[in-house]
């Protein structure tokens, strides 16, 4: 038994630790599905897979809870793939390799999976306890949580007998949530032109890594910085000051998550190197004490790898590095009637050469419809002066607060009555699934709690070891205090 399955509660650790082996990344959940349901099955519990992949999994009210209403326990099985430029890991086939630091618990180099994998663990420990009183019980597991909501998207009325919903994906011990954003894709293309490399010249590639990235939605204001928009920056700066001609240009790897690393490959008269390594110097030790509150290893590595035979044409790199810079990002809009949290946000996420495309991908989050439409208007208005195509899709509904919520009140009861406090009630600025579940089944009463994460959607997440144990608690009792119909 690894030390990991050895935590408290165990039954929910052991899963845990099982999980972590299995690969999981988002629209690869073939495998982690199928231990699941052979899982259930020695349970000899009833498990379904609704037509994209969703599973529901029931069990019986324990004998005299039969009359209460029932309780549908949610958890998405897929989990963010990021890891160090440094790591050799291949999400599709390797295991996620858990460890205790401390008071912690994280992964060698990558992303932990404790987004969702504590709550799926959770559901699935209830399920395989004796010791939790519950009256009906289904867990809805579902697929492509973090690239896209498909499982969400793809639920169909009529599946699912439960009255109330009960989501684990939230990251902070002591809050409970009743609301969140909503959000939108967008993906911006131009189409390259190229020009000769001209005579004379050096090649180089620009990289900058070290940052603390993390999630575009849990993380956007904290004030981390984004790889894209500080590479694009200087690249910029270059290309007007010394001539630089651009070869590549890609960085971070995920819509939602905050871009770590960024590179790009260009060409320089050669005479001009000595002043772009200068130039470079100094907005490096600019930078670095601009965010020296909180990027702490930023780091920019120049070298010159190779030759190039073709650059972008001089005309098309300036409008895409203009664009780019001139792209909103990060937090747009604080809300008025929460203090703070975040009402509207937008991340570039991804930046991408594709052959003869530039492709990059954003992703716009708001707690209402119309703070989501003047953000995505802005992003349009930028790229289309730009003359790219811009195209937007995925979008998903924010979950409304219900502040007559009967659920919110079980659970803020019964965590004062655990722990002698009052519970945060707060909106999430993060996507969860209940928005989308609300188009299928209106009446579910929602609520959303879960263990304290750090820095998920990047290789510095974590989950605390204590606030998974608090989070039990509050489940196995909010189970318990769930009302008759």
């Amino acid at each position: 038994m690894s030390d990991i399955a050895k935590l408290q509660p165990q039954g929910l650790w052991q899963v845990f630790d099982s999980i972590c082996a299995i690969p999981r990344p988002s629209k690869h959940e073939e495998k982690v599905s199928a231990w699941i349901q052979n899982w259930a099955k020695e349970q000899d519990l009833d498990v379904k897979e609704d037509k994209v992949g969703n599973l529901i999994i029931s069990k019986a009210a324990t004998p005299g809870m039969e009359d209460r209403k029932g309780v549908i326990l949610q958890a998405h099985m897929d989990m963010v793939p990021q890891k160090n430029a440094d790591t050799q890991h291949d999400f599709l086939t390797d295991p996620i390799r858990p460890y205790i630091d401390g008071d912690w618990v994280t992964a060698e180099g990558t992303t932990l999976g404790a987004d969702n994998g504590i709550g799926l663990a959770s559901a699935l420990a209830v399920l395989a306890s004796n010791d939790v009183p519950h009256g009906p019980l289904e867990v809805l597991i579902t697929i492509d949580e973090e690239a896209g909501m498909t499982g969400a998207f793809g639920l169909e009325a009529g599946w699912l007998e439960g009255d109330i919903l009960i989501n684990t994906d939230s990251e902070q011990e002591g809050e409970v949530y009743m609301g969140c954003a909503g959000g939108i894709d967008g993906s911006v293309t131009f189409d390259l032109e190229f020009d000769g490399v001209p005579a004379d010249s050096q090649a180089f590639n620009l990289s900058i890594s070290g940052l603390k990235g993390g999630h575009s939605g849990v993380d956007i204001h904290t004030g981390r910085a984004n790889a894209n928009k500080l590479l694009v920056r200087f690249l910029l700066t270059a290309s007007d000051n010394f001539g630089i001609r651009l070869t590549e240009l890609n960085g971070g790897s995920l819509r939602n998550a905050i871009p770590r690393e960024a590179n790009a490959s260009f060409v320089v008269a050669k005479d001009q190197i000595d002043p772009l390594k200068a130039a470079l110097d100094d907005y490096l030790q600019t930078i670095r004490h601009n965010l020296a509150g909180v990027e702490t290893d930023i780091d920019m590595l120049l070298i010159s790898p190779e030759t190039f035979d073709t650059c972008w044409n001089k005309d098309k790199q300036e409008t895409i590095l203009r664009a780019l810079n001139a792209c909103p990002n990060g937090v747009i809009r604080m809300s008025d009637d929460i203090e703070g949290i975040v009402e509207t946000s937008l991340n570039l996420g991804v930046m991408r050469c594709k052959g003869p495309k530039f492709v990059a991908l954003t992703l716009i989050r708001s707690l209402h419809d119309d703070g989501r439409l003047e953000a995505q208007q802005m992003v349009q208005s930028v790229f289309e002066l730009a003359q790219a195509k811009i195209e937007f899709s995925g979008a998903y509904p924010g979950w409304k607060p219900d502040t007559s919520s009967a659920i919110m009140q079980v659970v803020r009861d019964t965590y004062q009555g655990l722990f002698n406090k009052v519970p945060e009630i707060m909106v999430i600025h993060a996507g969860l699934e209940c928005g989308l579940f609300k188009t299928a089944y209106p009446h579910w009463d929602m609520v959303s709690f879960g263990p304290t994460i750090k820095f998920p959607h990047s290789p510095d997440e974590k989950v605390e070891i204590a606030t998974v144990d608090q989070y039990w608690q509050l489940l196995v009792a909010v189970l318990a205090a769930i009302p008759a119909k």
